[in-house]
């Protein structure tokens, strides 16, 4: 992830635990939906928002949330090494783990504006 990208995905999770922390909890959840879809081509950040994500759901007490992650945890990093993550899913519970979904067009924008090859050779699809 180069150095822009990561400055969205990081303003991303910040925006989440500033919302968290005033009890916005859908506000919060976006975000980190936000950061989820900026990192899917990016193993390590892809796992680090599935994290993220489980450990919100485990905040709230949501089993059924945090249940949903494992798999996602599993298949997050593989996912995205492989160019097979989903593009545009927001990475929850609530919606199929393979299913792609439409980009906001500011993360479009975003995403257009970090495109570059991560240093492996590996070009996101």
């Amino acid at each position: 992830m180069n150095t822009k990208l990561d400055a969205f995905f990081r303003a991303e999770l910040d925006a989440s635990a500033a919302a968290e922390a005033s009890g916005d909890m859908a506000a919060a959840w976006r975000a980190l939906e936000r950061a989820h879809i900026l990192s899917q081509a990016f193993a390590v950040a892809h796992t680090r928002v599935h994290g993220a994500m489980f450990r919100f759901a485990f905040r709230r007490g949501d089993v059924r949330e945090m249940l949903g992650q494992l798999p996602r945890l599993l298949l997050a990093a593989p996912g995205s090494l492989l160019g097979r993550a989903p593009l545009g899913n927001t990475g929850g519970a609530n919606v199929g783990i393979f299913k792609p979904m439409p980009i906001p067009e500011d993360l479009k924008e975003k995403l257009a504006l970090g495109a570059e090859p991560p240093a492996s050779g590996h070009v996101p699809r």
